[in-house]
Parts: C-alpha cells; structure tokens; sequence
C-alpha cells in the first residue's frame, strides 16, 4: 500500500554508502544537501493520504484493494494518462517548482521492458517474469524508483575490452544466488531513492549475439558494495531568498558505483543476449518521454511567467517586438501541452496489452521541446533585462542603512521594490544560476543526447502511409491515358 512521507524517509536509513564533497554521508535525510529534495520527495507520498488530494495522487487497485500510487499504474486507458497528467500538475503546483527525477517518470521504462516479454521468452522465460512481478510490485510497495543509464564511458574510440574492461557496467561473475557486476553508473537522485533499473546505452554490440556488458537489472540502492559519489550539491551555498529554486529543487546526481555487487537472479530483467539489450534501447522512452515532456511544460509555464510579469513591471509589454517575443514563448508553451494531448488521443495499444502515448507525437515533441529551449531562455533573458544579473541580494534590501534608496530605484509604478526584488532573483535563478545551467544541460541529455532525439524519430516512424501517398501522387502526374469528365446534368459536353 501507499507510504508516508516518514515511512520513505526512514527507508533510505539503511546504511548506504554516500559521499559528497568528499565527504561521507552518515544521515541521507537530514544532510544539507538533501534535505529540501528529500522532503519534496516524502511530500509527494503524503499527497496521497491527505484527503483534499488522495483520489489524485493514488486509486483503489482491483486486485488487491489497497491504494496504490497513480504514477505506478501501469496505463490501460486514456483516463490512466489524463489521471497521471493530473497528479503530476498536482505535485509540482504543491512544491511551487519543477522536480523531475522523483519517480513516476521512471516506472515507464518498465513498461517498455515488458512489452519486450517475447524478445525475453527467446532468451530465458525467468526474465520476462521477473519485470511482471517487479512491475506488480511498485503498485503494491510504493518503492521510490529509478533509473541508472550513464556510464563512465572511458575512450569512447576503442571497444571496453581494449582498455579497462569496467569503463562500462558488466557481468564478471555468476554464482547460485544470481549476478556479480563491477562499473559505474551515472543516476540522479539514486542516494535518496530506494532502486534503480540499470541498464546498458551501447547501441554498436559489433554483431556479437552475448556480451557481459548486456546486463539489465533492479538494484537496491543500499546493496552491499554499492557506493554512491554525488556531485556538489546547490542547496544551502547562497541564500534563500536570492536563490529560491537552487535551495529547494537541485535534484543530486550520483556516480552509482558497482565494486562487486551481487544482484539476486529474481531481479535480473535479460544477460548476456544483446538482442534484449538493443530492444531496450530502442524502445526505453515510449512511456517516460510523456511525463519527461510534462516538465518541460511546467518549465515553459514558469520562463513564460516570468517573461510576461517582468515586461509588465516595466511597461514595455505595449510595444509590438515585445509582444511577439512573448507571443513565441507561449506558442513554445501551447507545442508542448498540444503534443502530450494529441498523443493521449491517439495513444496506441502495446504488444503487451498496455496504452502507449502515440509514440510519433511524443518522440517529435522531445526534438522540438530540447531543440527550442536554450533559445526560449534566451529570449526570457532578453525579456528581462539585465538587471537579473545585476540586484543587490535580498540582505541589503534589509539594511537599513541602504534600504531606502534601493527601495527608491526598485520601485516600479504600483509595484514595490519587494515584488521588484523577488521577480528579478525569481529570473535570474531560472535562467542564470548554477541551477539554470545544470538544469539546461539535464533537460537536453536526461533521456539521451539531442542526436538520439532524432533518430528516435526515425526509428519509430511510420513512413509507409507518406511512401504510398507520393507513389499515388506520382502515378497521377505520370498517367498518359485522357481524364474523360462527365458533364454536369443539363449541361452540353463542349464537343457538341
């Protein structure tokens, strides 16, 4: 059943190997680092046992009759994805910012595994039951979970065997309890969440049918061995009230790394076969992309309102070239909500049975989304001027010595200098900050690099309708025998 946000925070108490700064982390929930994206985190499972808000975030499963979190749910209808829509609009409207690695984004690369249930039943049908049952259980269990793609790559020009062998995550052992693995895996929010799917990127296995490096699996994110190296976190390096988003919603990166880790065989999902390796990776986003998709609508909503806010403060939202700017943030805001909802509309069944959100709007609305976003920034940037660069932090407005003039030049028309303040610190740390950039590059790479955008496009395609429509076009240009039109009824044929 559904957890509480206490009963999540005292899950990741388990004596997992944390670092940051170079520093070993005794106490997850409580660190500096981690605080404010732990308690997001436990906020959201608290949304679904208070009353206002329970039959948005969670429903009452048939099977077992316990609530279970909608975001696990694996989707079977239309409804399933305006009810995951909605619970996600729910989050982030109650945390008041854009998280993304939180969890429900992630169930989806699940699903994908298990519509590969043939593919696996080729190799070994154990796997293909072990993603059933794991899909059954973040229903039942409410797990915190995600995913772990990245590798640490080493010289991307030789094969792994020609260098280090664990310059990419791989299988050096077996025993009778299931699978020893050794490597390194890049996941955001892994220290504070409860699992991980792990799999493979390599998309050249070199025509080899089994590799050790074509490994799937569920991880426990306290196993014994397993250590997590996080990056420098945001939080707690500057103020509150100049940085309001780097404080409250850096979601940490980790370097998973795997020093000998056993992984029970009931949670391997495919070995050795590259053919389960190469379908996952052709098939990884086909559910997550939606939800990835909705956070970069929020994130338009919050560049589009602080655009339109700022031009406003200033009275400059009158002139025509303004309004135009304005005018291409929102029709950057209205591509993205129309894409999620055409393809909820027109979502397809699954070969497992499930609904896919159509898969040719969805992977066409990541290229636009990733594409236009650095300039939509920009264009907010240029919106808003120079001063998001430039205020005084939240302190000197505080002292009295200085107050009153900044209140003085800070004023604008009905606006106080406070409003004035908050809108320019609000900016400058979505588009400037620390944050912004690392958001930035996350939000062009977290579901691979923009290149793979496009080919995920092309390779999920359907070019046989726009084929025979230009061969029919063609042979109406081509055709040589005359067109004999009927005349209208009681008209006479020209020739007469």
């Amino acid at each position: 059943m559904i957890r509480t946000g206490q009963e999540y925070i005292e899950s990741i108490r388990d004596g997992r190997q944390v670092w940051i700064d170079g520093d070993r982390v005794e106490d997850v929930p409580n660190h500096p680092a981690f605080k404010p994206i732990v308690d997001i985190r436990a906020r959201i499972y608290d949304l679904a046992h208070e009353p206002e808000t329970q039959d948005v975030m969670s429903y009452v499963d048939e099977e077992s009759g316990e609530r279970s979190p909608v975001g696990a749910k694996p989707p079977k209808t239309k409804q399933d994805w305006y009810d995951k829509k909605t619970a996600v609009e729910t989050v982030l409207s109650d945390v008041g910012g854009v998280v993304t690695r939180v969890g429900d984004e992630t169930f989806g690369e699940m699903w994908s595994l298990f519509d590969g249930k043939e593919v696996l039943d080729r190799i070994d049908p154990r796997f293909s039951e072990n993603i059933t049952r794991h899909i059954r259980e973040t229903v039942l269990h409410d797990p915190f979970h995600v995913s772990a793609n990245t590798d640490a790559k080493g010289d991307r020009s030789k094969w792994p065997q020609e260098q280090d062998p664990d310059c990419l995550l791989r299988v050096v052992k077996e025993t009778d309890n299931g699978i020893v693995v050794r490597g390194a895996k890049f996941e955001t929010a892994a220290a504070y969440a409860n699992q991980a799917f792990v799999k493979p990127t390599i998309a050249d296995w070199n025509n080899a049918p089994q590799s050790e490096y074509a490994v799937g699996f569920l991880s426990r994110m306290g196993a014994p061995g397993l250590k997590h190296v996080c990056r420098s976190g945001f939080a707690g390096t500057k103020p509150m009230e100049d940085y309001p988003l780097s404080n409250r919603f850096d979601e940490i990166d980790t370097m998973l790394i795997f020093d000998d880790v056993e992984i029970p065989w009931e949670d391997v999902f495919f070995y050795r076969h590259t053919e389960a390796a190469s379908f996952i990776r052709s098939t990884l986003h086909r559910y997550s992309v939606f939800p990835f998709l909705q956070r970069h609508l929020r994130h338009a909503d919050y560049l589009l309102g602080a655009a339109y806010l700022s031009v406003q403060q200033t009275g400059v939202k009158k002139h025509q070239g303004v309004r135009e700017k304005i005018a291409r943030i929102a029709a950057y805001r209205e591509m993205i909500n129309a894409h999620l909802i055409a393809a909820i509309e027109t979502a397809q069944k699954s070969p497992e049975g499930l609904l896919m959100p159509n898969p040719h709007i969805m992977y066409s609305a990541r290229v636009q989304a990733c594409d236009q976003l650095p300039e939509i920034m920009h264009l907010v940037r240029d919106l808003s001027g120079c001063q998001i660069s430039l205020v005084p932090s939240a302190s000197s407005f505080d002292n009295p010595e200085i107050s009153g003039l900044l209140e003085k030049y800070f004023t604008v028309g009905d606006e106080g200098a406070e409003e004035r303040r908050k809108m320019l610190t609000f900016t400058r740390d979505l588009l400037n900050s620390d944050y912004a950039g690392h958001r930035l590059t996350f939000q062009l790479f977290a579901q691979s690099p923009p290149f793979s955008h496009l080919l995920a496009v092309y390779n999920n395609y359907d070019f046989s309708e726009v084929s025979e429509l230009v061969r029919e076009a063609m042979d109406v240009a081509t055709r040589t025998e005359p067109v004999v039109h009927e005349p209208a009824p009681g008209l006479v044929p020209a020739s007469a």
